[in-house]
């Protein structure tokens, strides 16, 4: 038994595929499956079925599953133990971040970073801010970058890194585009494309309109950002957005409501953080 039979059984739950996994540890998929069959042979379970074209966990799968990621990162941490005690920075980061942070904040700096620490490979995960901080408080994830959430969790260190303002937009044929000086209580007469509830953003949002006691007319929920202002560019309703990504399809509505929320890293502060983390969170901690 190795550790890389374990690794290919928690790819393939995560992914729900033999095929995905393959490609996401860079191996075949009769490796994949070869791995996965070793762990079988030796509890002498099955794992998985065939679904169809993909593959359907097991009950044994899915009661092994949080006993194998709990010594996986056991193992991380004894991992990162030694390497403080070498004072080497090297080895695997897994991080995750959002879509927004990774496409137009972190790519200048994670270039940095591997220029100046080769021997790091870098994992680095797109995922929602929500789900990143719940892998974080999981020990799936190392460090993540994200929106922090509007209630912190104590279990958890968070650091911020950037102010990002929210603006409200639309397009700039839209009716409310063409209006000065417009209240919460006009934008609910028209459809709006907001991020799903349970999102941070949309929590800032929201707690807007709460206060004021109306409640806006969603007719879609987009996670990702880039698609629902290009949602919002053809004129499908309007939404809030980080000021940054206004461009010329866009225009910013007249509400004077100032809304922000907050991009920064999170990581557990109960977990021994590795040497590649540890250097990773200096150098954003010096951001001016």
């Amino acid at each position: 038994m190795n550790l890389a039979a374990f690794e290919a059984f928690v790819k393939v739950m995560e992914t729900g595929s033999i095929s995905l996994a393959a490609d996401q540890l860079f191996i075949t998929q009769p490796a994949v499956t070869k791995r996965i069959h070793s762990l079988e042979e030796y509890f002498g379970v099955k794992l998985f079925e065939s679904a169809g074209r993909g593959v359907q966990p097991t009950h044994a799968s899915h009661s092994l599953l949080p006993k194998v990621k709990s010594w996986l990162n056991e193992l991380g941490d004894i991992h990162n133990t030694l390497s403080h005690e070498q004072g080497q920075v090297q080895g695997k980061l897994k991080i995750g971040t959002s879509h927004h942070i990774g496409l137009h904040h972190l790519p200048s700096h994670l270039r940095n970073y591997v220029q100046q620490f080769p021997e790091v490979t870098l994992d680095v995960h797109f995922v929602d801010s929500e789900q990143a901080h719940e892998q974080v408080l999981a020990g799936d994830l190392e460090l993540a970058f994200l929106t922090l959430p509007p209630q912190l969790d104590e279990r958890l260190k968070y650091v911020t890194i950037w102010n990002d303002p929210l603006v409200f937009a639309a397009s700039p044929f839209h009716p409310l585009a063409q209006k000065q000086n417009l209240s919460l209580e006009d934008l609910i007469q028209y459809p709006s494309l907001l991020p799903a509830s349970q999102t941070y953003t949309s929590q800032i949002t929201l707690a807007e309109f709460e206060k004021q006691g109306v409640k806006p007319k969603i007719t879609m929920s987009n996670n990702p950002l880039e698609s629902i202002r290009m949602l919002v560019s053809i004129g499908l309703g309007w939404s809030v957005l980080p000021k940054t990504l206004l461009n010329q399809d866009l225009k910013q509505l007249d509400i004077p409501l100032e809304m922000n929320r907050q991009l920064g890293m999170v990581w557990h502060p109960a977990r021994t953080q590795s040497k590649a983390a540890e250097a990773l969170v200096n150098i954003m901690k010096q951001l001016p």
